[in-house]
C-alpha cells in the first residue's frame, strides 16, 4: 500500500488493486530501465553521425576506421565532444581521415 501512495482511486486505497497495479508499475520500468539504455546509444548514434557529416563522411565509415586505428573511445564520449567540444571532435575525424 506504502508503494501506491499516490495512484488514483481504488488503485491507492484497495489492497488487491492496489497490489496488482503496483507489481505492472514494476514491470514498466525494469523494461524501461532496458529501454533507456537503447534510447541513449540511439541518440549518441544520431549526434555523431550529424557532426560526423559536416566534415564529409558517414557515421559507418568513421566508425569503420576508428576501429582500423585502434582508436577506443565509446559513443558517449564521441557525442558529447561532437555536442560540446566541435574543435576536439573535428581533430578525431582529421586523425581518422
Amino acid at each position: 500500500m506504502k508503494a501506491a501512495r499516490g495512484y488514483w482511486g481504488a488503485r491507492s486505497k484497495v489492497y488487491t488493486v492496489a497490489k496488482n497495479t503496483v507489481e505492472k508499475a514494476m514491470q514498466h520500468s525494469y523494461k524501461g530501465r532496458k529501454l533507456k539504455k537503447r534510447d541513449f546509444r540511439a541518440l549518441w548514434i544520431q549526434r555523431i553521425n550529424a557532426a560526423v557529416r559536416m566534415h564529409g563522411m558517414s557515421y559507418s565509415v568513421f566508425m569503420g576506421k576508428l576501429h582500423a586505428k585502434n582508436i577506443v573511445i565509446n559513443r558517449k564520449a564521441l557525442a558529447y565532444l561532437a555536442v560540446h567540444h566541435a574543435e576536439a571532435f573535428a581533430q578525431i575525424v582529421k586523425a581518422v581521415s
